[in-house]
C-alpha cells in the first residue's frame, strides 16, 4: 500500500528569494549609505587633492619634472556627472560654480535698472530675482525628465543657466525705443541734454513680451536637431555670439569703465554733470583719471590673479576683480553704502511686482532673441557634453539637445512670471562653469545642485544684493569689459569650426558689414522711417519692430548670416584662392609639417 506520510515528508523545491529589493531594504541601504557618508572621512574628503585646489601658481617657479624631463602635473580624480561625491568637494565646487556665474548674472540687472533710472530698492530686488531665479531654473536644466517617447525636459549635465546677454543688448534698443516714441517718459533740457525718467512699466513690458514669446523656443524643441543644425550651423551662430560681446563691451562696459553711460556726453549741467551722478561722494568728470583708473585696477587684478592664482581662484577671476576694486574704492570714498543700508536682510520673489504686458514692437525682436537663444544653447550643450566626458553625437545627445532647448523655453515663460528677464544658457555660463569642469576634473551634478543652492542663498540675503549696488560704476566697467570680451572670444571659437571656404568669408563678410556698421555708427537706422507719413499705430509698431532689429548689432548681423546660409549653394572644396593654398602647404612642408587630406 503507498505510503502518503513519506511523500509529506518528502523535501520539496525551495522557493527562490524575490530579487526585487522591499522598500524597507531600500529604506535601510539608503539610510546606512548616508550614515556612512556623513561619519567617515571618505565621505566628507575622499581623494580629491584640495592642496592643488588652493595653492596659488608660481610661474617662475622650477617645476617638478618626471624621468623625460616632462613637467609633471597633479591631476585629481575625474568626478563624472553622477558619481559618488564627497561632501567637502560638492560645497567646494559648488561655490565655486556660483561665484564664476556671479558677475554674469549681477550685471544684466544693473544695467536694465540703469537704464530705466529705477530707484534702488527695484534695483536691489531685480538683482535678488535674478539669482534666486537662476538657482530654481538651474536645476531643472540639470535634471534630466523624460516627458514622452523621446523628448526630455533638461539636459541632464552640469548646465546653469543666466540672463542671456543677447537679451540685455535686445533690451537696451527696446528702451531707448520706449523713451523715443513716448511710453516712458523723458525730459529736453535746454542746451539739448535729454534727462530720462524712471519707467518701471517698460520692464514689465518686456517681461511681458519675452513670455509670449518663449513659445517659439518651446516650439523649436521639438523640431528634429539634424535640421537646427543645418540652419544654425557655427558660422551663424559664432556670429552672433560674436556681436553680442562687442557690442555690449562698447554699449555698456566702456560707458561704465569712464564712469557711467548717463553721464558720457558730459552735459553742462544736470544731474549727470559728473559721474555717477552729482550727488555721489566723489564725483567726477566721465572718463577722468579717477574713473578710468578704478577700472584699470579691477582689470589688472584679473590679469594678476590668472597670473599667480590658485585654480581655485583663477576661476573666480571676475569677483577678485570686482573685491580689489570694491576695497580700494572703498577705502578712497568712492562708494555710497546707501543701497547696503537700505536693502532688506531677506527677500524673495514677487517682493516687487511688474505690470506684465506685451509690447508690439518688441515682438519681432524678442522672437530673434529667443531664436538666438537656442543657437547659444545648442552650443552650449555641445561644450558642457564635452568637458563632462559624454558622448557629444548620436541619439541620446540630440536628447540632451532637445531637453536643454526646450528646458531654456519653458524658463524662458517661467522667468517671466519670477520677474526676471529670460533665463537660458548663455555663452558667458558656460564658459565659467565648463572652464571649473575642465580645471577641477569634478562635472558631478550634486556640485550642480550645490550651486543652485548657493545661487538661491545670495539671492535670499537682499544685503547682498545691496553690496552689488554698491560697487561703483568704473569697478563695474572694468569686469564687464573682460566679461564681454570673453563673450565675443566664445564667438571667434566658435567661428574656428568654420571650414572659411569661399562661401563661408562671404556669408561672414556680409553678416560683418551689418554688424561692425552698427556698432561704430549705432544711429544709422534711426531715422529710416521718419519720412514716412499717417502711418496707423500697428504699421508704425511694425516699423518700430524693424528699427528695434536694425539697430541691434547682433540681430541684424544674424539675420544675414542665416539667410546668405540658407540660400547660398555649399562648396564641397576650398575656394578659388589656390594660390594662396599651394603656398600655404609648401611652407608647411619646407617645416617638416605633412599636411593630412
Amino acid at each position: 500500500m503507498f505510503d502518503q506520510s513519506s511523500v509529506k515528508d518528502q523535501p520539496g523545491p525551495v522557493p527562490s528569494p524575490d530579487p526585487r529589493p522591499t522598500t524597507s531594504h531600500l529604506i535601510r541601504s539608503h539610510a546606512a549609505h548616508v550614515y556612512d557618508k556623513l561619519t567617515t572621512k571618505h565621505g566628507w574628503v575622499g581623494e580629491y587633492d584640495y592642496a592643488w585646489l588652493c595653492t596659488p601658481t608660481l610661474p617662475f617657479s622650477v617645476s617638478r619634472r618626471g624621468a623625460k624631463g616632462k613637467q609633471r602635473k597633479r591631476s585629481p580624480p575625474f568626478y563624472a556627472l553622477d558619481s559618488e561625491l564627497p561632501i567637502l568637494l560638492s560645497f567646494t565646487s559648488g561655490l565655486q560654480h556660483a561665484l564664476a556665474m556671479l558677475a554674469g548674472l549681477i550685471t544684466p540687472p544693473i544695467i536694465f535698472a540703469s537704464s530705466l533710472n529705477l530707484d534702488s530698492s527695484f534695483s536691489a530686488y531685480m538683482i535678488s530675482a535674478s539669482l534666486i531665479g537662476s538657482g530654481i531654473l538651474s536645476l531643472v536644466q540639470m535634471s534630466r525628465i523624460r516627458l514622452f517617447r523621446n523628448y526630455y525636459l533638461g539636459t541632464g549635465l552640469l548646465s546653469v543657466v543666466g540672463t542671456s546677454f543677447a537679451t540685455l543688448s535686445t533690451a537696451s534698443a527696446i528702451f531707448d525705443a520706449m523713451y523715443a516714441d513716448g511710453t516712458c517718459p523723458s525730459t529736453t533740457a535746454p542746451d539739448g541734454t535729454v534727462t530720462k525718467g524712471a519707467c518701471p512699466d517698460a520692464y514689465g513690458m518686456v517681461l511681458g513680451t519675452s513670455l509670449v514669446c518663449s513659445f517659439l523656443e518651446i516650439f523649436m524643441s521639438f523640431v528634429p536637431i539634424r535640421i537646427l543644425k543645418r540652419v544654425f550651423p557655427p558660422m551663424v551662430t559664432g556670429t552672433v555670439i560674436l556681436m553680442i560681446g562687442a557690442s555690449l563691451v562698447g554699449s555698456s562696459g566702456i560707458s561704465d569703465w569712464g564712469g557711467g553711460s548717463n553721464c558720457q556726453a558730459r552735459p553742462a549741467s544736470g544731474l549727470y554733470q559728473m559721474c555717477p551722478d552729482i550727488t555721489a561722494p566723489k564725483p567726477a568728470l566721465w572718463g577722468s583719471p579717477e574713473m578710468i583708473g578704478l577700472g584699470f585696477l579691477s582689470f589688472v587684478s584679473i590679469i594678476l590673479t590668472e597670473l599667480f592664482g590658485s585654480p581655485f581662484l583663477k576661476n573666480v577671476s571676475i569677483i577678485v576683480g570686482l573685491a580689489v576694486g570694491c576695497i580700494v574704492s572703498g577705502a578712497a570714498g568712492y562708494m555710497d553704502g546707501s543701497t547696503i543700508t537700505s536693502a532688506p536682510a531677506i527677500t524673495f520673489l514677487w517682493v516687487h511686482t511688474f505690470k506684465i504686458r506685451v509690447y508690439p514692437p518688441a515682438i519681432l525682436p524678442m522672437l530673434a532673441v529667443y531664436i538666438s537663444v537656442a543657437m547659444e544653447a545648442i552650443g552650449d550643450i555641445t561644450a558642457s557634453a564635452e568637458v563632462s566626458r559624454v558622448a557629444v553625437d548620436g541619439e541620446e545627445f540630440d536628447t540632451r539637445i532637445q531637453g536643454g532647448v526646450l528646458s531654456d523655453g519653458v524658463g524662458g515663460f517661467m522667468s517671466a512670471l519670477f520677474t526676471v528677464a529670460p533665463l537660458s544658457l548663455f555663452a558667458q555660463a558656460s564658459r565659467t562653469n565648463n572652464g571649473v569642469i575642465a580645471v577641477t576634473r569634478c562635472a558631478n551634478r550634486t556640485a550642480g545642485r550645490f550651486c543652485c543652492f548657493f545661487l538661491i542663498l545670495f539671492g535670499v540675503l537682499g544685503k547682498i544684493s545691496g553690496v552689488f549696488l554698491a560697487i561703483p560704476n568704473p569697478v563695474l566697467g572694468g569686469v564687464t569689459t573682460f566679461l564681454f570680451a570673453s563673450v565675443a572670444v566664445s564667438g571667434v571659437r566658435v567661428l574656428s569650426y568654420v571650414r572659411f571656404t569661399r562661401r563661408d568669408r562671404f556669408i561672414l563678410a556680409a553678416a560683418l558689414s551689418f554688424g561692425l556698421g552698427d556698432l561704430l555708427v549705432p544711429d544709422i537706422f534711426t531715422y529710416l522711417f521718419d519720412g514716412v507719413k499717417n502711418a496707423n499705430n500697428g504699421l508704425q509698431g511694425l516699423f518700430s519692430s524693424i528699427t528695434i532689429i536694425l539697430s541691434t548689432p547682433f540681430l541684424v548681423s544674424g539675420i544675414v548670416a542665416l539667410v546668405l546660409n540658407l540660400i547660398l549653394p555649399d562648396e564641397d572644396a576650398p575656394d578659388g584662392d589656390d594660390d594662396d593654398e599651394v603656398q600655404v602647404i609648401d611652407i608647411e612642408a619646407d617645416s617638416g609639417i605633412q599636411e593630412k587630406s
